[in-house]
């Protein structure tokens, strides 16, 4: 997942040319139906008890996810093919996006996992 938000890239460059600019103090993923680099993530599911959760990454260049992302429903969302960053729980800003290795369908109540080291960050 490599597939920067137009807000992400203008963090990276106004830290290139110097600025400081305001980093995330937290971030959360999301899943939805599809995403572009300047929105992020699109179609993020709602209710039936989805909800973004918090990731923490590990790792020295390429960064990856060091626990399980667990994503509970209650109900049927629909399949979902992409996952998002945000700096947020919800709103927020958008980091990063790209597509799931095999998209998910969600027909009702369950359980959606991201294994720990599969969702991987590199600055290409």
């Amino acid at each position: 997942m490599s597939s920067l938000t137009d807000h992400a890239k203008n963090l990276l460059a106004r830290t290139l040319c110097g600025r400081t600019p305001v980093a995330p103090t937290a971030v959360y993923c999301g899943l939805g139906t599809g995403g572009s680099d300047p929105t992020g993530l699109t179609g993020e599911p709602v209710g039936n008890g989805y909800a973004r959760q918090r990731v923490a990454f590990t790792g020295t260049s390429v960064q990856t996810n060091a626990e399980a992302i667990r994503f509970s429903f209650t109900g049927a969302v629909g399949t979902l093919s992409h996952l998002g960053l945000f700096d947020a729980a919800a709103g927020g800003n958008p980091l990063s996006w790209g597509t799931l290795s095999a998209a998910t369908a969600v027909t009702g109540s369950g359980t959606v996992t991201v294994n720990p080291g599969s969702l991987t960050m590199t600055g290409e």
